[in-house]
């Protein structure tokens, strides 16, 4: 590898071709179904925004700038410089938000110019965050391209870095829909763990768990809310994916911890939101200092027949979705009480160990989603760095 940039041309964009963007459709040409969609670039190739006919589409198409498959379109207005690559399939776009320059190809590779649109700091332009991208300030960005074939190259091995995430992507969604289903049964008792064949009982929610919560007198005034001290201070804000997320979380003096007991939480403790998002359920991780709960959260507290952990997966399950959407039925309602609690049930392996292994089954489950997660963002990072490096040149591949 080498490192010197003397073969690479200094250009601006407007060397390389002009800008063009489609004919505005007006909403009233648009229809909830028809045969050509309708998009934002937000929602280019998921669900389209609209639809309009197929006359239209061939009148515009006909008279009127349309991209060619591979022409890489840029958001001009609202989240500025978001870029997609057009895939030839018949649809039509958000009016003049979307703009796409037609390129010499001899010039310019337009999978290169792709990433570099991706690495382009557009919304950062001279230090100021701009809100439009108009036609002058593209055409006059400034961009150093190598030879055809190295353009090429350094897309591929960008490219190849995008196919590696798109499959652990999917793959993670897959491992997702596993464990989901495997939830499912698992907690419902569809599906026994190897083992295991005594009875299930079904229970009420007071007959094994006891809520705990902060209560009116003890909230807290703005200023008791610190950026470090004696005890984690946990609120619903604090819930990520079924988990307490510690990294931005608010903390409290050791005064305030020690006000009430009752909410001392500690490590695999259930937490259920009470306020606000009602009904929303994380487990406590382990926690190398003491914690409190904010205002809005309930500890839920399990007597010893009923295993914390077997719990959280039953909150995280159908079961108590559906109890809490029949809660809201028909209503907007902002806060969970004890007495609604009152009318949950659910079934549960009288054994213990039962419950423990269940729960075992599922945390290995959510093991190697969470492992394949921090892979993807590891190659997510490496990419970055890939981008950084080959687009400037700084490092540059052996054609």
């Amino acid at each position: 590898m080498v490192t010197h940039l003397e073969d690479w041309r200094q250009l601006q964009l407007k060397d390389l071709g002009h800008i063009q963007m489609c004919r505005r459709i007006f909403q009233y040409q648009t229809k909830s179904y028809g045969a050509i969609p309708f998009y934002k670039i937000s929602t280019f190739g998921k669900k389209a925004d609209a639809y309009i006919s197929r006359d239209l589409f061939e009148r515009y198409k006909n008279v009127y700038p349309y991209p060619d498959k591979g022409d890489v379109l840029i958001s001009a207005a609202g989240t500025v410089g978001k870029v997609v690559k057009f895939d030839g399939k018949e649809s039509y776009f958000q009016d003049s938000n979307i703009v796409w320059l037609k390129v010499n190809k001899e010039v310019v590779d337009r999978e290169f110019l792709y990433w570099f649109y991706r690495s382009y700091p557009w919304k950062a332009l001279e230090g100021t965050t701009i809100k439009r991208l108009y036609n002058n300030i593209i055409l006059n960005t400034d961009i150093n391209l190598p030879s055809i074939e190295e353009q090429k190259e350094i897309a591929q091995t960008l490219s190849d870095f995008d196919e590696h995430i798109g499959n652990l992507t999917e793959l993670i969604e897959k491992k997702k829909a596993i464990r989901d289903g495997a939830l499912e049964d698992l907690i419902r008792g569809n599906t026994r763990v190897d083992g295991f064949d005594k009875e299930w009982e079904t229970v009420s929610f007071n007959q094994v768990i006891k809520p705990k919560a902060r209560i009116g007198w003890q909230g807290l005034k703005k200023e008791e809310y610190l950026r470090s001290g004696y005890s984690y201070l946990i609120g619903g804000t604090d819930f990520h994916n079924g988990k307490v997320n510690l990294e931005n979380i608010s903390y409290v003096s050791k005064e305030r911890y020690d006000m009430d007991s009752n909410i001392q939480v500690e490590s695999n403790n259930v937490l259920v939101t009470k306020d606000g998002t009602i009904g929303k359920v994380a487990l406590v991780p382990k926690l190398d200092k003491p914690a409190t709960l904010n205002s809005g959260v309930f500890v839920f507290r399990t007597t010893p027949s009923l295993l914390p952990t077997f719990l959280y997966r039953v909150l995280l399950s159908s079961i108590f979705k559906e109890f809490i959407n029949t809660l809201s039925a028909g209503s907007t309602i902002k806060h969970l009480y004890q007495k609604d609690l009152s009318n949950f049930e659910f079934r549960m392996p009288q054994d213990i160990r039962e419950q423990q292994a269940i729960a075992s089954v599922l945390t290995d489950m959510d093991e190697e989603i969470e492992s394949l997660e921090i892979e993807k963002e590891k190659i997510m990072g490496i990419r970055e760095g890939a981008m950084d490096d080959l687009l400037t040149g700084r490092v540059r591949l052996k054609l």
